[in-house]
């Protein structure tokens, strides 16, 4: 899953991100005890901000787990030996490639 919202601001409450990817806030919090590179900063009230980094650990951590059905430790796995990462941006590039050659294909087939 790739958050479509573009991301202009510093920080996101969780209700912010728990909307993005359409779970409860306390899902978030439960992934926040299971997985060590999710740890967004919280404010004097305890109040969880989250950055663009911590979004982009929970885009990895959404995906493997509710798209790919992996366990948690599984995913956990995964993302400790990098190789999801490195998936991750060749999808990425590919599907980047995929866009760009069915535009080139739209533009001559209407003859441009």
């Amino acid at each position: 899953m790739q958050v479509t919202k573009e991301l202009t601001k510093l920080y996101y409450s969780i209700g912010e991100v728990a909307e993005m990817f359409d779970v409860s806030p306390s899902l978030i919090r439960y992934w926040e005890t299971e997985f060590k590179n999710l740890k967004p900063q919280k404010n004097r009230k305890g109040d969880r901000k989250f950055t663009t980094k911590d979004i982009r650990e929970l885009e990895k951590i959404y995906t493997l787990v509710k798209e790919r059905g992996f366990t948690l430790i599984g995913a956990q796995r995964e993302l400790k030996n990098k190789g999801f990462e490195y998936r991750s941006n060749a999808v990425l590039k590919l599907e980047n490639l995929k866009s760009r050659l069915i535009a080139l294909r739209n533009k001559l087939d209407s003859g441009i």
